[in-house]
């Protein structure tokens, strides 16, 4: 789902009622934890935490102009969405979070490579989700993505 949103405040203000305050959660979550020098904006349609280009002057390898990602969130059709490129780049954090899931929901783990879906906002680990996001800082997100990027 794409949004006119320009602020993630605007991009949460925007979902019907029944998402705002998971999204709102999801996002608190994630700022409570991610290390401060990613910047959260919106990317692709969805609240999205990035490495600056003050910070990774050569941004997305795909493409130079847009920042390096990290980490997203979205309201989709059908569920909650959480795309997070530290546990599809680092192998110790997708083991960690793995081990971990279950000691926080009931839920079976819906994970594709990077995105951790959620069909019902109840079942969503929110102190979970916010954890692996300060788990990588932007200097070993970059460190990870650079040596991803030379195999």
């Amino acid at each position: 789902m794409t949004t006119p949103a320009t602020t993630p405040e605007a991009y949460i203000n925007s979902l019907p009622d029944d998402r705002k305050a998971a999204m709102q959660q999801l996002r608190e979550s994630i700022l409570k934890y991610i290390d401060k020098d990613y910047e959260e904006r919106i990317t692709y349609g969805m609240i999205g935490y990035v490495v600056p280009h003050s910070i990774f002057p050569a941004g997305y390898h795909c493409d130079p102009k847009l920042p390096l990602g990290y980490m997203s969130v979205a309201s989709q059709k059908n569920f909650i969405a959480v795309y997070h490129m530290g546990v599809y780049g680092s192998k110790e954090l997708l083991d960690w979070f793995t081990a971990e899931y279950p000691k926080h929901t009931k839920a079976k783990l819906d994970m594709g490579k990077s995105c951790i879906r959620f069909k019902m906002p109840e079942q969503i680990p929110y102190e979970l989700i916010g954890q692996p996001a300060g788990k990588l800082s932007v200097k070993k997100w970059i460190e990870c993505y650079e040596r991803a990027l030379k195999r």
